[in-house]
């Protein structure tokens, strides 16, 4: 496994997923959204994982630019403004290889083991 956690430093569920993860022995990369944020293509890589855009978009973000984002024309615009503000990526997304989870999902992960 191939394990990587793209986390915030304050989110509960991010401590919670690095916790399951390390609990078991399985080792990680964790990358923080904050200061790293994601590639084009590894959000590419997640909306084809998770289904949709939607899914890895935080509308609890304490941001004007969170509820605006919503507005936004086309999913390029959507995909452009996670670029350029990655606090506005619900977190944690825990990727294995193609798969990937958004939030807090032992179910998920205890398959790919």
């Amino acid at each position: 496994m191939n394990i990587q956690i793209f986390a915030k430093n304050k989110c509960f569920d991010s401590k919670k997923a690095q916790r399951w993860f390390k609990e078991r022995g399985i080792k990680f990369q964790l990358v923080d959204l904050s200061s790293k944020g994601m590639s084009k293509g590894e959000i590419d890589s997640v909306i084809r994982a998770v289904g949709s855009l939607d899914a890895i978009i935080d509308c609890n973000a304490k941001s004007n630019e969170a509820t605006l984002l919503k507005y936004l024309g086309s999913e390029q615009a959507k995909i452009e403004k996670l670029l350029d503000n990655p606090s506005l990526i619900k977190s944690p997304i825990v990727r294995n290889g193609k798969q990937a989870t958004v939030g807090y999902c032992p179910e998920v992960w205890g398959v790919w083991e």
